[in-house]
């Protein structure tokens, strides 16, 4: 980490972690936060669901609800960022405090609830930076209290599909009560058929992922890759925060209620990709996100099956130069391990991954 990484965490963690995130969201729009250069290296290279990614890492969705600072977050270092979770109207979430640092495992139990102003406001801000580079995905969900979650994520994909380079359909957060209900099979299949449609009469044929859960059984992950296959999904992001409690060590906090993220989530999330990649076989598009923090983790979640990674947890513990760094890694082991490209990795210890236990 370097100095002005320590720096700026500690300044951060002197405040309560919601209100640090909403400092580092401040920061970047005013362009405080200095990263370093990421290499622009043709190894690093990713071609996924028809888009061209220049690195295989991306900022999660999460970290810009509001779609405030996407080319900021680009300028760090990552190969895309994913924007949202945005639902159809603008609401405040669950009561605070609800994000909990676990510092000495590297993680943070949230609760948010999806808190954000809105599909308005993110319109309107993606319209603003229309023409500019880079990968910028849409996360959409839906509304606590609607009476149509379908109708709510068939309104984000008629929104977005003309404003985003992909769009995710989360229905994995265990925060929104019931939500994680709409990955049971027969609940999926009519989402994802909808969905289907409304792209088409969107006009725009934008790839879409699903995100999941990392808490589901073998035969929910069965379900799960049959009807994203049934329905020509583009692909999957595994995973969202678990509900789990790992062995923990930090002395607070690790009763509270919400979704798990960050180091302690790397192995679950990691063997529901594997698994995910066994059942979808060689060709599907694949996100690996949780617990990744450092190169390393980066490179495990594409050995296991992974076409591109994602992070957001481990950038609050290790700064904001944390994506430059992963990505000169990247590029360092390319060149190390004489490879032409970092997706021949790809699978490379899918089967170990597999065997794992959940």
């Amino acid at each position: 980490m370097s100095a002005f990484d320590r720096l700026g965490r500690h300044l951060l963690f002197s405040f309560d972690a919601e209100a640090a995130h909403g400092l580092s969201i401040k920061a970047l729009r005013c362009g405080l936060p200095v990263g370093g250069r990421a290499p622009r290296d043709k190894r690093l290279h990713v071609k996924v669901a028809g888009l061209d990614f220049p690195n295989p890492l991306g900022m999660a969705a999460g970290y810009d609800k509001n779609a405030e600072v996407p080319d900021a977050l680009l300028g760090l270092g990552f190969g895309f960022a994913e924007v949202g979770t945005v639902t159809p109207l603008p609401q405040a979430g669950n009561p605070k405090p609800r994000i909990f640092r676990l510092v000495e495992d590297d993680a943070v139990i949230n609760r948010l609830g999806f808190n954000n102003e809105g599909h308005d406001a993110a319109e309107k801000r993606l319209v603003a930076r229309a023409g500019r580079p880079g990968i910028v995905g849409v996360n959409i969900g839906a509304n606590k209290d609607s009476t149509n979650r379908i109708g709510d994520y068939i309104s984000g994909v008629k929104r977005f599909a003309r404003h985003a380079s992909y769009l995710t359909v989360n229905i994995s957060s265990p925060n929104t009560p019931g939500l994680r209900n709409m990955q049971a099979r027969e609940q999926l299949a009519e989402l994802l058929a909808s969905v289907m449609i409304a792209r088409a009469e969107a006009g725009h044929p934008v790839p879409i992922f699903l995100k999941i859960a990392p808490d589901l059984h073998e035969a929910e992950l069965e379900d799960i890759a049959a009807e994203v296959t049934d329905k020509a999904i583009d692909g999957v992001i595994v995973s969202n925060t678990t509900i789990t409690r790992p062995a923990l060590r930090s002395p607070t906090h690790t009763g509270e209620t919400g979704g798990l993220s960050g180091k302690p989530l790397f192995a679950r999330s990691t063997a529901v990709l594997a698994r995910m990649r066994k059942l979808m076989g060689p060709q599907s598009a694949i996100i690996g996100v949780g617990g990744v923090d450092s190169t390393e983790t980066a490179l495990e979640k594409i050995r296991a099956g992974a076409d591109l990674v994602q992070l957001y947890t481990g950038m609050v513990y290790a700064g904001p130069s944390l994506p430059a760094r992963i990505v000169r890694g990247m590029s360092d082991f390319a060149a190390r391990e004489g490879l032409n490209s970092i997706s021949e990795l790809r699978d490379s210890r899918l089967d170990q991954w597999a065997a794992a236990p959940l």
